[in-house]
């Protein structure tokens, strides 16, 4: 069994599957769905391709037990990163007990071992009760427009999200603002410093705010399941030539929060630097706005499926234990349309990076501990 898992997932690397939001001209995930699906098929699941957008497809397996009980969902994304700067990204490599490819840690590796566990379930005995949902959706490393679409049509009692995790078995995790935040100046000639303002120096001054201010929220009192909120800058823009005065400087940063701020609090806090500045220096000019947010995430307190999640895990003979992972997923779509989830998933390192692997004895510890908590849980 292990050979097929493992077969499975070096099928899945060498497949491109770019996000295209992303990296322009990226390939999108349509040739990986189509991978998906047939192979869902292929193990007797009754499958369901919708769009989330054109040519941009989840994929969705359905296996209904004998009897009635509860139903639970694996969820794993079918798109990557970009591949700039790599060697051979969709030639897996199997080296030291890892395999090395674009997506194999984020996240094929997770992706491979939820389809192998399906299969195993679907052919040992068949499904007993209840209804094993096994989702693949797109769009996952954007804005998720493959899980907004399918929690409009698919309800679970739990759900397994498969990113890495290195089999711990998270309960929660980040969310994260994109705020733009723009300085004005004035145009002139770089010899006339009376008549031009520098629009590039003035976002110097709010970079400055914006470290102490980061330098401030590492310092406090850590979340104890997310850890500390946390920003950076991300990408910056100005200027129109060597001896002319920059007119606008575009900054465009990430907050990571957690739970318990204020909502909308990245925005607040850029918008009281702004107002500072401008108190300081009334010909100061500039602006923020929100780009883009999603929440942090828990699973709900009181909720058992974390435990036999965890027990399951043991249950084949490895440590776990309950953490919160600085990243977002899916999981927070999934907890918002009100399905109780968990991330769960196999690890490696270099995720988004130049050198990106799995680690092969995960994959199939995953896959092992999926496959005893459907059984426990959906009977």
């Amino acid at each position: 069994m292990a050979n097929k898992t493992l077969n499975l997932l070096r099928d899945l690397i060498a497949i491109d599957s770019v996000n295209p939001s992303l990296v322009p001209g990226g390939a999108g995930e349509q040739e990986i769905a189509g991978a998906v699906e047939s192979y869902l098929r292929t193990i007797g699941m009754d499958v369901t391709v919708t769009d989330a957008a054109p040519g941009r497809q989840n994929v969705i397996g359905i296996l209904e037990g004998r009897r009635p009980g509860k139903s639970l969902m694996f969820c794993g994304h079918l798109d990557t990163v970009g591949v700039e700067g790599m060697d051979h990204p969709f030639d897996p490599v199997e080296r030291d007990g890892r395999i090395y490819g674009r997506g194999s840690g984020d996240m094929k590796g997770g992706l491979a071992a939820m389809l192998e566990a399906a299969r195993t379930l679907a052919h040992t005995g068949g499904w007993q009760a209840g209804r094993l949902i096994v989702a693949a959706v797109v769009d996952e490393e954007y804005v998720s427009i493959g899980a907004e679409a399918l929690v409009k049509d698919w309800h679970a009692d739990a759900a397994i999200v498969t990113e890495p995790t290195g089999l711990v078995v998270a309960t929660g995790h980040k969310g994260f603002s994109w705020i733009e935040v723009t300085t004005e100046g004035r145009a002139a000639h770089g010899s006339r410093p009376l008549e031009g303002r520098d629009a590039i120096l003035n976002m110097g001054r709010v970079l400055q705010r914006l470290q102490s201010l980061n330098q401030k929220l590492q310092s406090q009192t850590p979340h104890p399941l997310l850890g500390h909120p946390s920003l950076h800058a991300s990408l910056i823009e100005g200027g129109r030539e060597m001896s002319t005065y920059p007119d606008k400087c575009v900054l465009q940063m990430e907050r990571r929060n957690v739970s318990g701020e204020q909502p909308g609090i990245a925005l607040v806090e850029v918008e009281e630097i702004l107002k500072s500045l401008r108190r300081e220096d009334p010909e100061f000019a500039g602006g923020a706005k929100l780009l883009f947010e999603r929440p942090p995430y828990e699973t709900p307190a009181g909720n058992d499926f974390p435990q036999l999640l965890e027990a399951a895990v043991r249950s084949i003979g490895h440590a776990t234990c309950c953490e919160g992972m600085t990243y977002w997923t899916d999981a927070a779509v999934l907890g918002a349309a009100g399905i109780p989830s968990v991330i769960f998933g196999p690890g490696g390192m270099g995720y988004h990076g130049l050198e990106e692997y799995v680690n092969v004895d995960e994959v199939l510890a995953c896959r092992d501990a999926l496959i005893v908590a459907a059984r426990v849980f959906c009977a």
